[in-house]
């Protein structure tokens, strides 16, 4: 038992080892793909300020191509970024210069964190609930009525429907703030007054991406548990006269696997997600800091960005594959004879 979970938790850890070198991969490539040169934005936006003269512009241009090795051979950059990532170094932000991309990213993740974590959480216990409900009462009016309800709010873009919540909310009804993080007057501090005008405008981003989640767990679940509901564990139950509330809990425990492992898929989707609903919102988060990375192609910030989502994908994946180990019995006794 103890050799076969711990061959199925190298080979998940190997899997996702892989998957991150992948990423890196991808995320050096797409960025140098897009037309254009960072620092020739840079220039030209000194330049249109009028903040310097043209030779001091040609120094600044030198200076940041020599500064962040744009001038050499790609395969020379492409090593010195694999080094750089291996050493943990995420490099100078161009955006930002001189802050580092550590110290960009470490002053926007924990918003996204903040909003990220409690959505999904929440989207994905009230869906499992919803749907072990209907799965349990099905045929009835309240599978008639909430399976076409989570069917279309789970084909609901995010994005849209946070246009919509705000437009609803903020403009039309007026209940809730436009946009932002907290009050532009206001400095994140530990007291109830900044505490109070943070939850305001945390609401109508919490609520649409629990509101855009939980139908699709629902769905989800309550097709596992019409499945479990028809296994012979169960029709032996009720031909020794269980209780129905007793054969369901068993059912919902059964069902309960395969929505673990979609949690980490679940995770990665919300995150995708959770960034457009951020440049919605104007939220404080990853999603801000990606535009202005993107807008400036600033290389070093938009690789550091998603070097950072990327990793914290995979590594709930991983997460979740090991937490599946331990709990289905399946794992635990081997994958053959147990």
């Amino acid at each position: 038992m103890r050799k076969s979970l711990l061959f199925y938790l190298a080979r998940r850890a190997a899997f996702a080892l892989v998957a991150f070198l992948s990423f890196v991969v991808a995320i050096f490539v797409l960025p140098r793909a897009i037309p254009g040169n960072p620092v020739d934005i840079l220039v030209a936006t000194l330049a249109m300020e009028g903040e310097a003269n043209p030779e001091m512009l040609r120094a600044v241009h030198v200076q940041f191509m020599e500064e962040f090795g744009l001038g050499l051979p790609l395969w020379e950059q492409f090593w010195r970024f694999i080094a750089s990532v291996l050493r943990g170094n995420l490099g100078t932000s161009i955006a930002f210069f001189p802050r580092s991309v550590v110290g960009v990213i470490s002053g926007f993740l924990p918003w996204t964190v903040a909003l990220l974590l409690p959505a999904l959480i929440t989207s994905w216990v009230l869906g499992n609930c919803f749907g072990a409900l209907v799965a349990y009462k099905r045929k009835t009016y309240i599978d008639s009525v909430a399976m076409p309800v989570f069917l279309v709010i789970a084909q609901i873009p995010l994005f849209w429907l946070a246009m919509l919540m705000l437009f609803v909310f903020a403009v039309h009804l007026d209940l809730l703030p436009r946009g932002g993080a907290h009050s532009w007057y206001l400095r994140p501090e530990l007291s109830l007054t900044f505490a109070i005008d943070y939850l305001r405008h945390y609401t109508l981003p919490f609520l649409t991406l629990v509101f855009g989640s939980v139908g699709a767990w629902a769905i989800g679940m309550r097709s596992m548990m019409i499945y479990e509901l028809g296994q012979d564990y169960i029709h032996f139950g009720e031909t020794l006269g269980m209780p129905d509330r007793k054969l369901g809990a068993y059912a919902f425990r059964s069902a309960m696997l395969p929505q673990v492992t979609g949690l980490a898929i679940g995770f990665g989707l919300l995150l995708g997600g959770s960034i457009l609903i951020e440049l919605v919102f104007n939220y404080r988060g990853m999603g801000v800091i990606l535009l202005a990375g993107l807008t400036r192609l600033d290389y070093p910030l938009i690789q550091g960005v998603f070097i950072i989502l990327a990793a914290t994908v995979i590594l709930a994946n991983l997460a979740v594959d090991v937490l599946y180990g331990f709990i289905d019995p399946r794992i635990k006794t081997g994958h053959v004879g147990g």
